[in-house]
């Protein structure tokens, strides 16, 4: 036998509330096949429903296209770090500065290797450091690192931190809206449940094939099992 299967995506439970609002303003209420009740629920709840879907799918598709700029944003704020704190060590190896220089920017003295960048947490400790390090060093009467200057560094240090934010912002509205779609979905799915249950009691004195045939009338939908279908629909021969 054929089995009634409820939407299992958020287009077709969409669907059949919208059925069943388009046959609750063409059907008398006295005639049609499920109550009042349940149309009132629906009509309250479908524009919240399809409001939510509409918003996580903007936020979701904001996440993707921010994505890819944050991902070259932090490209260039983590190469020109690295690209400062190499400056800085190749003046060292030629004795254009002390080796104590490293220790403004929190690097022992004897440590020519470039810090890891690899993470978000060590771009941005690191960068803080760098920055804060060479401007305080500055302001102490040395002279500034340049190619690339501090200045040029802290501009993509702040673009960097500024889109990291960003990113972090929409990462949480996405997860927000993810978890506020879930729970309206278990709500949908219990509205479309009750509303199919009562548009098949009442056509259960019907037989079989003419119950399923009106309930498909208001958009419940069944699937034939394996073999079923082709005993159903016969192959016709030409």
């Amino acid at each position: 036998m054929p089995y009634r299967r409820l939407p299992n995506t958020d287009t077709a439970r969409v669907r059949a509330m919208k059925r069943a609002l388009e046959l609750g303003k063409e059907i008398p209420p006295f005639k049609l096949a499920f109550s009042q009740k349940t149309l009132v629920r629906i009509q309250g709840f479908l524009p919240q429903f399809e409001n939510t879907i509409s918003i996580q799918r903007q936020t979701t598709n904001s996440q993707s296209n921010k994505g890819r700029e944050y991902q070259e944003i932090s490209r260039k704020a983590r190469m020109y770090i690295t690209h400062f704190i190499k400056v800085m060590n190749m003046a060292i190896m030629r004795g254009e500065l002390p080796s104590e220089t490293r220790t403004f920017y929190g690097i022992a003295a004897d440590d020519a290797t470039v810090p890891s960048l690899s993470t978000e947490n060590e771009l941005i400790g690191w960068g803080k450091r760098i920055i804060d390090g060479e401007e305080y060093r500055v302001r102490k009467g040395n002279t500034a690192i340049s190619n690339p200057s501090i200045a040029v560094v802290k501009v993509r240090y702040v673009q960097f931190m500024d889109a990291w934010n960003f990113h972090k912002t929409i990462n949480k509205r996405v997860i927000d809206c993810a978890k506020k779609t879930a729970e309206m979905r278990k709500e949908a799915d219990e509205i479309i449940s009750c509303l199919w249950n009562e548009i098949e009691a009442k056509f259960s004195d019907l037989p079989d094939d003419e119950k399923r045939a009106e309930a498909e009338k208001y958009g419940v939908v069944y699937i034939f099992r394996k073999g079923e279908l082709a005993q159903a629909t016969p192959m016709k021969l030409f």
